[in-house]
């Protein structure tokens, strides 16, 4: 990130203002270089019985054989989102970052709150791993090899799918998430996915299910993510170093929003493309 985009994205605060929505978009839609030539894409591959049940797939043109495989779960506040818009390079930019990598990449979709309640989230993404575990090696992905990444209601979605799924994939990153929404700020977005009883909050933390997971987790969050997001990841790290003597994997994002982490993969420089890699060699 240059200092010019950092002064930028401090100076619209951290609240999820629909200038810092529109302006943090703006910022990176211009840096973003597109698909790259070598990168295959196989669109609107269905997963599940729902008409949101559809992801993406990011390969090489060259074909490999057996590599590690990076899916993505976009945020929306559960009740808005895709993997896609027309016009758009997000979330394609994460799936072209995965082929330049050599991995395979995939990006999906989930159904959405109001109609689509909790734990609506947490079963796309178990059905979504379901599929990729049985079919990604047509593709040239390594089924053993699945990781799974979620930003925001994307995070929550897939720390459901950890804390509850049994979860047969490699490792999972968790970006921006909430973790216990009954010590979040009431929020209509969660009224929409939760229900509007918030004592009946209580079963759908999934912090201890995180602690507990048999799978490598990397949680980060960034400078001027909004105070829920802050208190969620220090509650998380508290909790878990609590229980294990030992920190998570944590990485506090310098300068970043709650958007611009993922909207900077793909472009020269990216801070959490760094973490993303690093994580992965190590699994």
């Amino acid at each position: 990130m240059t200092p010019e985009i950092r002064t930028q994205l401090a100076g619209f605060g951290a609240e999820l203002t629909p200038d810092m929505l529109g302006g943090t978009q703006a910022i990176y839609r211009a840096l973003q270089p597109g698909l790259p030539r070598h990168a295959k894409v196989t669109r609107d591959i269905r997963y599940g019985a729902h008409e949101r049940n559809r992801l993406d797939i990011f390969q090489h043109d060259d074909g490999h054989d057996g590599a590690p495989v990076l899916v993505f779960v976009h945020g929306g506040g559960f009740v808005q989102g895709d993997k896609t818009s027309e016009g758009s390079p997000f979330y394609d930019n994460i799936g072209a970052f995965a082929v330049d990598e050599g991995w395979v990449g995939v990006t999906m979709t989930y159904r959405l709150a109001p109609d689509h309640r909790w734990p609506a989230g947490g079963e796309d993404v178990a059905a979504a791993v379901d599929w990729l575990r049985e079919n990604i090696a047509q593709y040239g992905g390594d089924p053993e090899r699945i990781f799974v990444m979620g930003q925001s209601a994307g995070a929550v979605h897939v720390a459901e799918y950890v804390a509850r799924f049994s979860p047969k994939i490699a490792g999972a990153l968790l970006l921006s998430g909430i973790y216990d929404v009954t010590t979040a700020l009431p929020s209509p977005l969660h009224v929409a996915y939760y229900g509007e009883d918030r004592a009946a909050y209580g079963p759908t933390a999934t912090v201890t299910g995180i602690i507990n997971a048999k799978i490598p987790v990397l949680i980060t969050v960034s400078e001027y993510d909004a105070e829920d997001f802050q208190m969620q990841a220090a509650s998380l790290a508290y909790r878990y170093t609590q229980q294990h003597k030992a920190m998570p994997r944590l990485h506090w994002l310098h300068g970043h929003n709650h958007l611009s982490p993922v909207l900077e993969i793909g472009t020269p420089g990216s801070d959490l493309e760094r973490h993303i890699i690093d994580f992965i060699r190590a699994v």
